[in-house]
């Protein structure tokens, strides 16, 4: 005979033992819904709204409070949120929030939010000062306080954030460089693991950042991932100017406020970063990497550039090339070697590794550095064999054979961005000495007037002044350099050998 045989059995024959059975279901059942009616009891009070809204403040780093929770089952809404804090997190105001309580993490101890959504979230950042002591760790009154909670009755005395939609993000943070915003952004984030780790996916908007040179960027999208105090940045794209496109990964420590970010721009055109003076000498496409971090305590950037398809047009140095070598060659220049790397820290560019060529013509390599507008260069500048056969000096004295089959020479540049400073000119000049004299009006002449129909119409009373500066004996030396500087488009430095 089979036990539950032997039970029917046992129950026939006492039917005590039978109403008991049903006695201990029917106090069982009466007893789950006493307690469900206590839980949804304490759900609807006023002390689960304090508790939910001191648990998110916890997780912010804030003081807040939700404004009076309507209910429906166990489906809860609310107008908003709002909170301050003295650390990372100095504000959020959060709108418009529905959710539900699911009694699943009872037994874990903790409320468990589900299908949560935000109408809009703003949230305010301030980068710049260290969160005070309370928001980095908890303090013994914050223990106690949770002690006695605690000990406050069976209720779970902790919320669990299961996931959440924001309709709208809107975000401003204050940096050492300058105010940070974003706008228009959508997010939905959920659990992704024990510790309270999350997954994030943000679409849409726009972010401003206090960077002169970037336009605002276009959000396609964001995967993030938090997890013991660490925000991990896992894919991200964005869209800038015209059609450029940045992508980028990085993490961020929010008790340190450290962080780094590396990625690549591509699709950038010259004229979108350039000055309007520039932007019609240079044309062509930008790419460059970048590595961003404040590892050091101070925000810095790092990358290597390259320029495609880059085409430069009616530059002045190379309109005096021209000049000089009696060709058009120099006007429109098709660079086929155009990068560096680059380094910025505290408003200071420096190009390292500068390469701008033109394959069997021109190359120029070397180094930058531009301090606001100051300007401080070293360079090695490589000509074609005869473009300067024209100047007396110039291609013995000046210029040495080197690699590539070019001829080779120091360059030095200084002043401002509006006013740059070669020491080429001098050099030149001063190489040629009486000979040019000598030799004039044949290769002075030539010069001035190849010259003269670059630079047009305007300028011809000028090199007519200089032509007869020119003959009329040793002060021609010092007067041609300053003809020359019109047509470089700057002023020639003073070598120790012409002042």
């Amino acid at each position: 005979m089979s036990r539950r045989s032997r039970r029917r059995n046992n129950a026939s024959r006492n039917p005590w033992l039978g109403k008991a059975a049903v006695g201990g279901l029917v106090l069982a059942v009466l007893a789950l819904a006493g307690a469900y009616a206590s839980m949804r009891s304490f759900l609807h009070s006023d002390a689960f709204r304090k508790l939910l809204s001191t648990q998110a403040g916890k997780v912010a780093g804030v003081d807040g409070e939700f404004s009076a929770f309507r209910w429906q089952g166990l489906a809860v809404s609310t107008e908003s949120f709002d909170a301050t804090g003295s650390g990372l997190v100095s504000a959020i105001r959060a709108a418009g929030l529905n959710s539900e309580v699911g009694l699943g993490g009872v037994r874990r101890g903790v409320w468990e939010i589900q299908s949560s959504s935000l109408r809009r979230l703003d949230v305010t950042l301030d980068l710049v000062k260290r969160g005070s002591e309370r928001a980095d760790r908890p303090q013994a009154s914050d223990i106690s306080s949770a002690k006695r909670e605690k000990a406050a009755g069976w209720f779970p005395r902790k919320a669990e954030l299961q996931n959440i939609d924001v309709a709208e993000l809107t975000l401003q943070a204050l940096s050492e460089q300058g105010p940070v915003g974003a706008s228009g952004m959508k997010i939905h984030a959920e659990r992704a693991g024990p510790h309270g780790a999350y997954r994030a996916d943000v679409t849409g908007g726009t972010i401003h950042l206090p960077i002169k040179f970037l336009p605002e960027l276009r959000l396609d999208r964001l995967h993030l991932r938090y997890q013991n105090d660490q925000v991990f940045l896992t894919e991200s794209s964005f869209g800038a100017w015209k059609k450029a496109r940045i992508s980028a990964t990085g993490e961020w420590d929010t008790r340190t406020r450290r962080f780094s970010a590396e990625g690549e721009a591509t699709d950038i055109k010259c004229d979108e970063v350039l000055s309007e003076d520039w932007a019609k000498r240079l044309t062509g496409d930008v790419v460059t990497t970048f590595l961003i971090n404040n590892q050091s305590g101070q925000l810095q950037a790092d990358g290597e550039l390259t320029l495609r398809q880059a085409v430069v047009t009616a530059l002045p140095v190379l309109d005096a090339l021209a000049a000089y070598a009696d060709t058009r060659r120099f006007r429109v220049l098709t660079l086929d070697d155009a990068r560096t790397k680059w380094h910025w820290k505290k408003g200071e560019i420096l190009l390292t590794d500068l390469v701008l060529s033109s394959d069997g013509l021109v190359r120029l390599e070397g180094s930058l550095s531009i301090r606001g507008q100051q300007l401080e260069g070293v360079f090695r500048l490589g000509l074609a064999p005869g473009t300067l056969a024209t100047i007396p000096g110039a291609e013995t004295d000046v210029f040495s054979p080197g690699e590539r089959g070019l001829l080779w020479t120091p360059l030095r540049i200084t002043g401002d961005l509006s006013d740059p400073k070669e020491d080429l000119t001098d050099r030149l000049i001063a190489a040629a000495g009486l000979r040019m004299f000598d030799q004039i009006p044949e290769s002075g002449e030539k010069v001035i007037k190849f010259t003269q129909s670059i630079i047009g119409e305007s300028s011809s009373k000028t090199l007519e002044k200089g032509t007869k500066i020119i003959e009329e004996g040793s002060k021609a030396v010092r007067d041609v350099s300053g003809i020359l500087d019109g047509i470089l488009g700057g002023k020639p430095e003073k070598s120790d050998e012409t002042q």
